[in-house]
């Protein structure tokens, strides 16, 4: 009678130290580099295609269309839609971009400044420069004629959000370094960029505008003089109502609609 000759055992695995489930566990897979470049070529190119669009809109006007954005990028719509799955997709990329360059200006504005009242100026003149540089942009940003319905969500709040946490951080770590400070300099400072970007819309929108610069000084004698009303900001304080150069009143300095009459009439105002 034949007998079966039973089959060679398996090896044993190598001793590694480990438990026996350890060694059943598959290798940890390795990064696919492929699909890492084409990630990293992907949003290279959204990148250069968000440039294109912001070249586009100063030269074509805040209503540029889909057309004139994928000719100034050397491609084509089709090309625009692989990266973009619309046209609010390719907007809300726009205003983040807007947004992270005044988030950045107005940081180096603020590190610039010594004084509380230095640091309000500087946030105010860098908006308006901005603004005043690429007037198209804005436009684009704020009342979003490239789309053809409304948008779903409201990136300009968004943006005005992100500036005035920047404002209400530069405030508060000015005021309190200076010796001052209040609960309420967040809600001061959202209130502020408010503020600002109604006169920045009001004065794009006239004919005949203000230079920049002097709409700049009127806006910053106008919000700290409301802040310096409000705050425990005292006259020792650098920046402060009482600081050296600054017109006063025989009972204390001037601030709010007092320093604004009181201010000289220049030539570029009349």
């Amino acid at each position: 009678m034949d007998t079966a000759v039973p089959p060679p055992a398996e090896p044993l695995p190598a001793d590694t130290g480990g438990s026996p489930a350890d060694a059943a566990l598959p290798a940890p897979a390795r990064p696919d580099r492929r699909r890492t470049r084409w990630a990293e070529h992907r949003r290279t190119r959204r990148e250069e295609l968000v440039e294109a669009a912001l070249r586009a809109i100063t030269r074509h006007g805040a209503g540029v269309g889909m057309d004139e954005i994928a000719a100034t990028a050397g491609t084509s719509k089709t090309a625009l839609y692989r990266h973009f799955t619309d046209k609010e997709a390719l907007y809300l990329a726009v205003v983040a971009r807007v947004n992270r360059l005044i988030v950045r200006e107005l940081k180096a504005a603020v590190a610039r400044a010594t004084t509380p009242r230095e640091a309000l100026a500087g946030i105010i003149e860098t908006y308006l420069r901005l603004v005043e540089q690429d007037p198209e942009v804005y436009r684009f940003v704020v009342k979003h004629p490239f789309l053809d319905r409304e948008v779903s969500s409201d990136p300009v709040g968004g943006l005005t959000a992100a500036i005035g946490d920047e404002t209400a951080r530069t405030l508060t770590a000015q005021l309190r370094a200076a010796g001052a400070g209040s609960e309420a300099t967040d809600a001061l400072a959202h209130g502020l960029v408010g503020l600002i970007r109604a006169a920045a819309d009001r004065w794009m929108a006239a004919p005949e505008r203000l230079p920049a610069e002097v709409l700049a000084r009127h806006l910053t004698t106008l919000a700290w003089g409301g802040l310096t009303a409000v705050l425990p900001v005292t006259d020792d304080i650098p920046g402060g109502p009482g600081t050296p150069g600054e017109p006063s009143t025989p009972g204390g300095p001037r601030t709010g609609a007092t320093a604004v009459s009181a201010a000289p009439q220049h030539e570029e105002e009349r």
